[in-house]
């Protein structure tokens, strides 16, 4: 069981206690809540967590399943699974590896901890919750000894500029600092590494469809020669 308590606080503000930890049976009405406030309609209801899927993640690959509780409420959630995934070969979309987000793939020897869905609810976004789930979750890459942390991030600015460049272009711009994009560019601050620019993704027409593949290797092992 993971858990951690820590403070965070608004720019300026006051400092909160936060609770990371494991989340349970017990959490999954509080973690379809934080869905329903973190993906409000027109967001297609289908796609928020059910039951039959957190059931998975706290049973399958519990170190996978991390929450934010703040005065004994749940407030985000981070989900990943373990795979095997070949660095050569990038193409997949965010269903097949995650199952749809069942994780019923999930590979205990799997070398890459996959992300397979972060959420924050919109009142507490500027507690930086989501870059300390991030962090969180690297520690489970070490604890577990995997080679890296790997997903998909929604290039969500990105048809703002489709007319006007390739995705792979407008990724460069947002790494060089040239474009900013809400997903990519907190990507970054938590200190993912783009490594490809994936099509067809996920259906999600701000991205055009596509995703940038970004990840986080363990420091603590070396690359395969």
């Amino acid at each position: 069981m993971f858990r951690k308590e820590l403070y965070v606080a608004e720019p300026k503000g006051k400092p909160v206690r936060a609770v990371i930890r494991t989340y349970t049976e017990n959490d999954f009405d509080a973690l379809i809540d934080v869905q329903k406030g973190s993906f409000p309609p027109p967001f297609p209801s289908e796609l928020w967590w059910n039951r039959e899927q957190l059931h998975n993640h706290v049973t399958r690959f519990p170190e996978g399943a991390l929450c934010v509780e703040i005065d004994g409420r749940v407030v985000a959630s981070m989900t990943g699974l373990r795979v095997q995934l070949d660095p050569a070969h990038t193409a997949h979309t965010w269903a097949d590896v995650t199952d749809e987000g069942y994780i019923r793939n999930h590979d205990p020897q799997g070398d890459t901890l996959y992300i397979v869905d972060i959420c924050v609810l919109p009142e507490f976004r500027k507690l930086g919750l989501g870059k300390w789930m991030m962090l969180s979750m690297y520690e489970v890459v070490v604890h577990l000894g995997v080679r890296r942390l790997l997903g998909g991030g929604r290039m969500s600015g990105y048809h703002r500029h489709a007319d006007a460049m390739s995705a792979e272009e407008y990724l460069e711009k947002v790494v060089s600092g040239d474009l900013h994009d809400p997903v990519i560019s907190f990507l970054l601050r938590c200190g993912r590494v783009p490594v490809a620019v994936v099509p067809n993704y996920l259906e999600d027409e701000e991205s055009r469809h596509y995703a940038a593949l970004m990840e986080w290797k363990n420091p603590f092992l070396q690359e395969e020669s």
